[in-house]
């Protein structure tokens, strides 16, 4: 039995979403104006990013202090405590490579001088575009890192995230599209532990829920379909933590 099996039902669109090469990438959203924050993470989400979100400048130094996973961070100047510039100056140190976006109100030539030269890769003025933000994104992720690749493999299973196709030795394998999503994540991780909360935060997008169960039902779902009698078996479960895809 799926528990809130009202909450978790399969988002209808998840089919008619465009293949982005960067899905899964983390963005971080520095904004203290909440609604704004929602829109860019929803909208963000949307196209398949991992999106964390911070209201202060504080709250964005402890999540990525602690080591939280961050591939790039979108950056409002105007925060409460300690503004965007003091944050740019304590990042860029500790995270060289990271591509930092500032979004701001601030529109004078001055604004965006200083913020570049204290780290911030690109500077967008509000009100904007969201596809225009969107496409800078997308090109410093792929200046950065580089797109994921279509293809991946474990073993003789191969998923192609374009096509949305699955095989295994030739053999199609059907996947609904939040089975689809589960597996792309685990293949993202092959060989690496994925915990429960992890996977559900991920791919369900929002907190993780320990009332439910629902991670534990769409991993036998993928695993009766990727692991037929006879296969040697791909997934895997970690007692107490969740789950692997490997080839033993």
């Amino acid at each position: 039995m799926i528990s809130a099996s009202a909450q978790y039902e399969e988002r209808t669109n998840l089919d008619a979403r465009v293949f982005n090469p960067y899905a899964g990438r983390h963005v971080l959203i520095v904004e203290d104006d909440i609604s704004l924050a929602k829109f860019l993470s929803d909208e963000l989400r949307a196209e398949s990013f991992a999106v964390d979100m911070a209201h202060d400048a504080e709250a964005a130094l402890a999540m990525l202090e602690e080591g939280r996973r961050c591939d790039l961070v979108i950056l409002d100047l105007n925060l409460p405590n300690l503004d965007g510039i003091s944050l740019l100056q304590r990042v860029r140190p500790r995270r060289p490579r990271m591509p930092m976006i500032v979004l701001s109100a601030r529109s004078r030539v001055e604004d965006k001088v200083r913020a570049l030269q204290n780290g911030a890769n690109d500077y967008l003025v509000k009100p904007f575009s969201f596809l225009e933000l969107l496409a800078r994104v997308q090109a410093l992720l792929r200046h950065n890192s580089g797109p994921i690749d279509n293809v991946s493999k474990v073993g003789d299973l191969t998923l192609f995230r374009e096509e949305r196709l699955v095989e295994r030795n030739g053999r199609r394998i059907d996947l609904t599209p939040r089975e689809f999503a589960v597996l792309e994540y685990m293949m993202r991780n092959a060989g690496r532990s994925v915990a429960r909360a992890q996977l559900f935060e991920e791919v369900w997008n929002m907190p993780h829920d320990p009332s439910t169960n629902i991670v534990d039902v769409y991993m036998k779902y993928v695993r009766d379909k990727v692991d037929l009698p006879g296969e040697h078996k791909l997934t895997h479960t970690i007692r107490g933590i969740g789950y692997v895809l490997r080839e033993e």
